[in-house]
């Protein structure tokens, strides 16, 4: 222990060296596959300094899994609520954004779903997506569009899944693309990176009155 630093600090920092080895192990392996000792070998810590901060597994993986949800959902709130953007503006952003976050994150698409699936109750209470999109500067736009008869008459719910599919699956499907077709891994983010200009065209062709 560094003589002179406050002992609040290094408890944070332990805290923080122990979240961050459990959000890779986690995000790689997923809660079944993944055990203390993994983390605390990550964290370069012994196990028992692993418990002292966190009692348990589930609790630890319940903590990873919000704070993983909660970052990759923030970018659709900033981007949906942006004041100074148009519609067309945020479908591009979004695609960008993500595209871009995926590419440094390819493992957060499949932990995401397998994280959630047994509780989505629990998260979906916690980030409350539905409202995130209806309450919306988006929504507000798209609303406005619909009313011109600018964009055909499409749920925006439906609208924001396909958006998401568009942009997720991809990174979900990787590792099968890649094996069937023979693609590389710098193919595959050529491809990834033309879809932030295709994606939002595909966007428009389909919500065109």
């Amino acid at each position: 222990m560094a003589k002179g630093r406050p002992k609040k600090e290094l408890d944070s920092s332990t805290e923080s060296i122990i979240k961050e080895a459990a959000r890779k192990v986690f995000h790689q392996k997923g809660y079944a596959a993944t055990r203390t000792r993994d983390i605390a070998e990550e964290a370069g810590l012994n196990l028992a300094l692993l418990n002292y901060y966190f009692k348990s597994k589930e609790k630890l993986f319940e903590i990873i899994t919000f704070e993983t949800l909660f970052n990759f959902m923030n970018t659709l709130g900033i981007v949906f609520h942006d004041e100074n953007s148009s519609f067309e503006e945020k479908i591009e952003a979004l695609a960008t954004r993500y595209i871009d976050f995926l590419s440094n994150e390819p493992d957060i698409p499949l932990f995401i779903i397998s994280a959630v699936r047994n509780n989505p109750e629990n998260f979906a209470n916690k980030i409350p997506i539905k409202n995130m999109v209806l309450q919306s500067v988006f929504y507000k736009q798209f609303l406005e569009k619909k009313e011109r008869n600018e964009i055909s008459d499409t749920n925006p719910l439906q609208l924001l899944l396909n958006l998401m599919g568009f942009i997720i699956f991809p990174f979900i499907a990787k590792p099968i693309f890649e094996n069937v077709t023979g693609t590389k891994e710098k193919q595959f983010q050529d491809m990834m990176n033309e879809r932030k200009a295709l994606i939002p065209q595909w966007v428009k062709s389909m919500i065109r009155p």
